[in-house]
């Protein structure tokens, strides 16, 4: 089963003393690209959230963002420090005066800087590291059914595409040997009529001409290009980081196709070829998102 890098997922924690908000994010990177932002009483925890993310992420650019909020206001566990508060009073109203604003200081801006006046009083217990830990499982589990759900539809698309590129094959497959039978008798027929009087000896001249023709032929690429069309299909089934995998198995599918046609001297082949192509692009342009 496939799974996306993009996703989303969130939690909220909700109680008679706080409100716990978690949100995750997640979109393509080349390796695990992770940012962590927490409120100021649970940065200490940041460790521990890290670590619980990359236990369940492989691939990703991902963010976690929590949000905590008293649903009090002013938490009860809070104290107030006067002298703290004094200084900022005094601080903004030096302020108000050199810029000569009339206006008196009001709460709203008193309490924009609370962070410095406030503090924990001693007998606070720390917040509970497991209520965080839950919440950040639950967004977790919410992105990965998310990026599950979405991987499943690239496996369709996918095996959809690849059923394509296979029926193209052996119409290559069909066409190529008549073609080359075809280019070598008609060079043949073409080349005796030039050199007719100067050919001394015919059976050298047919081995010339097969080496020619052979230059043209197409069976090895074509089953190389179907052992990749297989591993492609196996590692579908894989469960562990194949994005990487699918897209170098991409690049060697598009690599046969590509000596396809520049031996090829059949326009259908051709065609059908650029066919391929195309169909090798949209896959590419989707694997850059599993995981």
């Amino acid at each position: 089963m496939l799974t996306s890098m993009t996703g989303f997922g969130n939690d909220v924690v909700i109680n008679e003393n706080f409100t716990l908000e978690t949100e995750i994010k997640s979109l393509n990177s080349r390796y695990l690209d992770l940012s962590v932002r927490l409120p100021k009483e649970l940065s200490q925890h940041e460790f521990e959230i890290r670590e619980l993310v990359k236990s369940k992420l492989l691939r990703g650019k991902v963010t976690v963002s929590v949000n905590l909020s008293y649903n009090n206001g002013i938490d009860e566990k809070y104290a107030l420090n006067v002298d703290e508060l004094k200084k900022i009073v005094a601080l903004l109203d030096q302020i108000r005066v050199l810029n000569n604003i009339e206006t008196e200081l009001s709460l709203d801006q008193i309490l924009l800087f609370r962070e410095n006046y406030l503090v924990k009083s001693e007998e606070e217990s720390e917040f509970d590291l497991e209520v965080l830990k839950k919440s950040v499982s639950n967004a977790l589990k919410n992105l990965i059914e998310m990026r599950v759900k979405e991987g499943s539809q690239l496996e369709i698309d996918f095996n959809k595409r690849i059923k394509i590129i296979e029926k193209s094959l052996i119409e290559i497959e069909n066409t190529a040997q008549n073609s080359v039978d075809e280019y070598f008798n008609k060079f043949k027929d073409k080349a005796k009529k030039l050199v007719e009087e100067f050919v001394d000896d015919e059976s050298r001249f047919l081995f010339e001409l097969g080496i020619l023709s052979e230059k043209h032929d197409v069976t090895e690429e074509c089953t190389r290009l179907r052992s990749h069309i297989k591993l492609f299909k196996d590692t579908l089934s894989n469960m562990n980081d194949v994005g990487r995998k699918l897209n170098f198995i991409c690049q060697e599918m598009n690599r046969e196709i590509n000596t396809i046609n520049s031996k090829s001297i059949s326009s259908e082949i051709s065609h059908l070829g650029i066919s391929i192509k195309e169909e090798l692009e949209k896959i590419r342009e989707q694997v850059q998102n599993i995981e």
